[in-house]
């Protein structure tokens, strides 16, 4: 349960908004979440414009930014994506203060239901398909612009793989990331196809969607920038995306992940589809070593004190996560999907 006086400091802070003002005698019910960063609070006897809101706390920064910047930079991902028609609406921040460390977004809090798969994954890729089709505006701040994923992508695993020694892996696995690592190493040194850029979620394993009046509604919009449309296509459906969530896992046929990019790109442009395929079987190998060094990283700083720690999750959630990163860090189960992964080519040929 939270603490009564943190509650009560949000709605003092609340009532310090004119905007949000209206939700400050509101009863603030918890949410049950699965993700790592933030507490949410459904609003529960006042709505804004007629709509329900959910109150997005964050817990920590998974990029290091302070305080002020990652609620600076969650609000403006909001409001960029909210014109897609598939994203939360956003109603405003609450400013980061004395009792409320990082702040508050107050977003729409959208009446749905975790997608079913295979069934709803032509609901997730027109979805995504909308974000991606939303104009790029020339003044991109605070957003982060990501115009080389490769590039980018090999930052974030860079960073994450430096956590490999101190994460218990068995020689196995460890040796499997690092062999990993330096075929993402090559892959940076070799001719690339021509940079795509759009607004992408990069966080759209299925667990981030709800499904609701026939559409799949992509709620989490805390790593959004302007990037590689390949990128969220490869972490809608690799089986460290799919697996993640236990209302949405569900492991994937090869023909399943063939029909949501089908759908995608039968969702968009000719012009977005076709600068977007050749970077759909690189990028499928990347973000799966992006996801499985985060869950890396994860084991070694969720034993910490401070926003990381596994204290601050429920404990059945803080023991599925362990559970979770336990599967996809074992040597079988890396050399299942490295086999898999080495078999995709023909699935997925631009």
């Amino acid at each position: 349960m939270p603490d009564p006086d943190f509650l009560e400091a949000l709605r003092r802070a609340l009532a310090a908004v004119p905007r949000l003002a209206p939700l400050a005698k509101a009863r603030l019910a918890p949410l049950p979440g699965r993700g790592v960063a933030h507490d949410h609070f459904a609003v529960e006897g006042a709505t804004l414009d007629g709509i329900a809101v959910v109150l997005r706390v964050p817990r920590v920064s998974q990029w290091g930014l302070s305080p002020e910047q990652q609620l600076a930079y969650e609000a403006a991902a909001f409001a960029r994506a909210e014109p897609s028609g598939v994203t939360p609406r956003f109603f405003g921040v609450v400013p980061v203060q004395p009792d409320l460390a990082m702040g508050a977004l107050a977003v729409e809090r959208i009446q749905g239901r975790k997608p079913r798969l295979p069934r709803d994954l032509a609901l997730m890729a027109e979805s995504l398909a909308r974000i991606h089709g939303l104009p790029a505006p020339d003044a991109r701040a605070p957003l982060l612009v990501h115009a080389d994923p490769v590039a980018e992508t090999l930052n974030a695993i860079r960073e994450q793989a430096a956590f490999v020694r101190e994460a218990g892996l068995v020689p196995m696995a460890a040796a499997a990331i690092r062999a990993e690592l330096a075929t993402a190493e090559s892959m940076a040194l070799t001719a690339r196809p021509e940079p795509v850029l759009t607004l992408i979620g990069s966080d759209t394993h299925p667990g981030n969607f709800l499904v609701a009046r026939k559409r799949a509604a992509f709620v989490d919009l805390e790593k959004a920038l302007y990037g590689n449309p390949a990128v969220d296509l490869a972490h809608a459906t690799l089986y460290t995306s799919t697996m993640w969530d236990p209302d949405s896992a569900a492991r994937l046929a090869p023909a399943e992940v063939a029909d949501f990019y089908a759908a995608y790109f039968q969702s968009v442009t000719r012009a977005l589809a076709a600068a977007v395929k050749p970077w759909v079987r690189p990028l499928r190998r990347l973000i799966w070593l992006r996801t499985l060094t985060w869950c890396v990283r994860w084991r070694v700083l969720s034993r910490r004190e401070g926003g990381w720690s596994k204290e601050r999750l429920a404990p059945d959630h803080a023991a599925h996560i362990e559970r979770t990163v336990a599967d996809y860090v074992d040597p079988d189960r890396i050399a299942a999907i490295r086999a898999g992964l080495d078999a995709e080519p023909e699935q997925f040929r631009p």
